[in-house]
């Protein structure tokens, strides 16, 4: 049976202590999480626990029941409420707490009545508790998500942001099935300045294109058809590695574009690959091909296979590995990079490559690193050497051991630079924070809201990330910081409690004074004088 928490709130703790003895809680299948003595500080305590049922009186000082259920209301949707009033104020009470709570009741509380309210209240926690673990629903929201995950792996997959050894993890779990055996990418670039519709809204030119496009190509090939960045990608699956009859399909399919849609499109077709792991390189040849309509013009399709040979040479092995390297050095795990440039150095020993193409791969190598260490602000100085020539030092290692051994020293010095780096910046993010308070404590409003304005970031980002950093939640360290500025004030100056209480973000010195005593054991006044009898 599910155990569910409660927290009580009431500024008299015989309220409380009575409720709690009230009803047998376990058997009931709640437990009392703990108990407040107004709004502030159930606010609070809900920030800090898992909380299933508020139950609590209307009358309270700091933050009456009423503003207390709206605020946990935008902050917990799902949170249950509860209100106790005395009779006198149900009146007014009844039609404000119907919208936000699930039960009212009348003091004094019937043992009875709470129990039913309970049960009731179980019942629903537990029904929509059961929703949530419902296969079928979860099944149903995952076949109406499905369209929406699959073109985000089709765009994934184009720009080489799916590693490879989990792609076909994806795959099965999308319910997406390429078998190829070969694919190549093609990118359907609409000419809009060109467009003989001139008037017509380019998104909905798109719309037009996509639609024939998945008429005419999905069938014929199983293209599977996606925008991204503005363009239409088809992502094609060939019986063998030919494309010339795949390139007159395409460039009668722009032709039949200008005549139904009066749009002027190009068809830039990459290179043909055997792997989808390798279908970010035929999309960066589809995209080279595009640009040579400079040349050739539009309305047609262009194969970069025609237009530049070279580029429809074997696609290099060296390069998804090169950037799996890249990647594992960002994520900041030891062991998954040196398994990376294991995989690196694998294919470099298997591959027969003449010298002059292995010098050419050592360029390509030390050239992306070194861009990976500018994007990601690090001293290669101090991984490399101040004067020391880089690409001198890989030429000179004598066998793919030694090129081995290299990288792994130098790509584990920048992948731990990557993680201070990242710490660096956590620790940043929460000194602006400290340091924000220091200047602002005395502002009434400050909060999470406020600092998180400051900072641009979610608030439920800045709490994960501020709790972990100093053990506390931005509310403990607020409350704390003001009351070591009051204790300050206190001794050290004559003042009044109010205006204490104003100078250190308080507008109400009663709850200043109900603060300082949570924190420091008694009122401001008898802590004044108990210091003053020590000396």
């Amino acid at each position: 049976m599910s155990q569910y928490s409660v927290l009580l709130v009431d500024d008299e703790e015989e309220v409380y202590q009575v409720i709690m003895k009230k009803l047998d809680w376990e058997n009931l299948g709640f437990h009392i999480a703990g108990y407040a003595k107004n709004g502030v500080e159930a606010l609070e305590m809900a920030e800090e626990m898992q909380i299933d049922v508020v139950m609590t009186d209307i009358k309270m000082p700091y933050m009456d029941g009423l503003t207390l259920c709206k605020k946990l209301k935008e902050l917990y949707q799902k949170i249950k409420v509860i209100i106790f009033s005395g009779f006198d104020e149900f009146e007014y009470a009844k039609e404000a707490i119907k919208a936000e709570v699930e039960e009212y009741i009348l003091k004094p509380i019937d043992a009875n009545e709470l129990g039913e309210v309970f049960t009731r209240i179980k019942i629903n926690l537990d029904k929509e508790l059961d929703e949530k673990r419902n296969i079928d629903k979860l099944r149903e929201y995952y076949l109406e998500s499905l369209p929406v995950l699959q073109e985000n792996f089709y765009t994934s997959l184009v720009d080489g942001r799916i590693p490879e050894d989990v792609i076909e993890k994806y795959a099965r779990s999308y319910q997406i099935e390429l078998a190829g055996p070969y694919y190549v990418i093609t990118v359907l670039h609409i000419s809009v300045t060109n467009s003989q519709e001139e008037n017509m809204d380019p998104f909905l030119l798109a719309v037009a294109v996509k639609q024939l496009a998945e008429e005419q190509l999905a069938e014929i090939y199983d293209s599977r058809i996606t925008t991204y960045l503005g363009d239409i990608i088809v992502i094609t699956q060939l019986p063998d590695e030919s494309i010339t009859r795949y390139t007159d399909v395409m460039d009668k399919f722009c032709k039949m574009a200008k005549r139904v849609c009066k749009a002027q499109v190009t068809a830039g077709i990459g290179h043909v690959c055997n792997a989808l792991s390798q279908l970010q390189l035929s999309y960066q040849g589809a995209k080279n091909a595009v640009s040579y309509r400079v040349l050739y013009g539009n309305t047609r399709a262009i194969s970069i296979g025609e237009m530049d040979p070279q580029e429809n040479a074997d696609i290099p092995w060296e390069e998804p590995y090169i950037y799996k390297i890249l990647k594992k050095i960002k994520m900041g795990e030891e062991e998954p990079l040196q398994e990376a440039i294991q995989e690196f150095i694998r294919q470099l020993s298997g591959s027969k490559m003449s010298l002059q193409k292995y010098r050419i791969l050592i360029m390509e190598l030390i050239t992306e690193i070194f861009r990976f260490g500018a994007n990601n602000q690090l001293n290669l100085e101090n991984i490399f050497g101040e004067d020391n020539d880089v690409y001198t030092q890989a030429m000179q290692l004598e066998s793919p051991e030694a090129l081995k051994q290299w990288l792994n020293d130098n790509c584990l010095k920048m992948q731990r630079q990557v993680v201070h780096e990242r710490q660096d910046t956590t620790k940043s993010f929460v000194t602006k924070a400290m340091e924000y308070v220091k200047e602002h404590y005395a502002d009434q409003d400050l909060g999470i809201e406020q600092i998180c304005s400051y900072l641009n970031v979610s608030a439920a980002y800045f709490s994960t990330v501020f709790k972990k950093e100093t053990g506390k939640t931005f509310i403990n360290y607020l409350t704390e910081y003001r009351m070591e500025q009051a204790l300050d004030l206190l001794l050290t100056k004559n003042e009044k409690t109010y205006i204490i209480a104003d100078k250190v973000g308080y507008s109400d010195p009663n709850y200043f004074s109900y603060v300082f005593k949570k924190q420091f054991g008694m009122s401001p006044s008898k802590y004044k004088t108990s210091k003053m009898e020590q000396n």
